[in-house]
Parts: structure tokens; C-alpha cells; sequence
């Protein structure tokens, strides 16, 4: 006898025989094929929003100008700013009240932006656009950022200060790592060995 839809028994059975549906991000959003763990994104920059591809949709936008203004595929770029330093007056300009930021070119807004990780998610923080021109003049590299797909790290503290130019999806990553783990006023411990374990990622990755 075939088992009637409100046999509890004939529901077990059939949810045992369905194929497993694939969990967000372990197929490409744009042609549906599976997806490792370890995959390429692209940017579309209308929504601010990152697309989990695989390596043949995001090697389709790798080149310049191919996705038009919508979509940039994200390079895998990490470097050092070798001997950047800072001094506390620029960064008081850029109004960033914790000690990590970005900094990358909105292409839609034809400006940069700087955000900062947050219990909230990425909080935006106003930008002088003199103290970033002249962060720049000091620190070449930054002229070489893709707009929209690369951003400008940085961590600052009492005895030292570290930048790096990274993909944009990493700050992505960042962002979320303080969201889920930040507890209490100052984040917690938690959230701090996360941080740590972050940024001596990003240091392996430019070796």
C-alpha cells in the first residue's frame, strides 16, 4: 500500500529519499553549479551585495569593463602597505571610533567610503576627502585600488599600525566575525582573538 500524504511515517520517508538541498553559497548564483567552500565572488554594485560564483562565471567578469557598471568580479589580490604610518590626527578626521576600518571606491557614489565593523554590521563613517587625498600622496599603492572590489585595511593601536589592500569580500568577512562574536561594551574576548586570528590570516596571505 502506498503510504497517504498525512501518514506520518510515509513523510519521514519521503524527506529520507529527497536529495539533500545545497545550503547558500555551495552553488553559483549565476549558472547553478556547485560550488566549493573555497570560491571566487563577484561584486554587484548596484546592490552593494556579494554573488558566490564559480571560477568560470567570476573569470567571465575578471576582466575590465566586461560586466559593464553592475557587476566586477573580485580579485585575490593581498599586499602590505609597507612603512604606512598614520598619525592619530588623520585618523580622528575620519570620525572611525574603534580601531579597524576600510576604505574603498563606491563607483555608484563616485566617492570613497570608509566603514568600520560593528555589533550592527559595516557602520559607515564620514570621509574628508582631504585627509584621504592625503593618505593617498603618502601611500602610492592606494591609487592602484579596483573601485568596488578592493579596499584599504586598516588597524591602528597604541604601539603600532598596520594597512593592507585586500579583496573587498575579506571585509565582508570581518564584518561578520565582529557581528556574530561581539559581546558587551568592548566586544569581549571572543570577538578580540577573532580579530587577532584575522589579521595574521591577512599578513599569510601577502607572503
Amino acid at each position: 500500500m502506498s503510504a497517504q500524504p498525512s501518514d506520518p511515517l510515509g513523510v519521514l520517508q519521503r524527506i529520507r529519499n529527497a536529495p539533500p538541498r545545497p545550503r547558500p553559497g555551495e552553488r553559483c548564483e549565476m549558472c547553478d553549479e556547485l560550488v566549493s567552500d573555497e570560491h571566487e565572488h563577484v561584486v554587484n554594485a548596484e546592490s552593494r551585495s556579494l554573488m558566490c560564483t564559480c571560477r568560470g562565471c567570476w573569470m567571465l567578469f575578471s576582466s575590465e569593463g566586461a560586466g559593464g557598471s553592475r557587476y566586477r568580479a573580485v580579485p585575490d589580490r593581498y599586499a602590505v602597505v609597507d612603512g604606512f604610518t598614520m598619525s592619530g590626527g588623520t585618523w580622528d578626521s575620519f570620525q572611525i571610533p574603534v580601531s579597524v576600518a576600510f576604505f574603498f571606491h563606491n563607483s555608484s557614489l563616485e566617492r570613497v567610503t570608509a566603514f568600520y565593523p560593528s555589533p550592527a554590521g559595516a557602520t559607515e563613517s564620514l570621509l574628508e576627502l582631504d585627509a584621504w587625498d592625503k593618505l593617498v600622496a603618502a601611500n602610492p599603492i592606494l591609487e592602484t585600488l579596483i573601485a568596488d572590489v578592493e579596499a584599504f585595511l586598516v588597524r591602528v593601536g597604541d604601539e603600532n599600525q598596520e594597512a593592507f589592500v585586500v579583496p573587498i569580500d575579506a571585509c565582508y568577512e570581518l564584518v561578520g566575525h565582529v557581528r556574530r562574536l561581539w559581546r558587551g561594551f568592548d566586544g569581549g574576548r571572543e570577538a578580540k582573538d577573532a580579530l587577532d586570528q584575522f589579521f595574521s590570516d591577512v599578513r599569510a596571505r601577502c607572503r
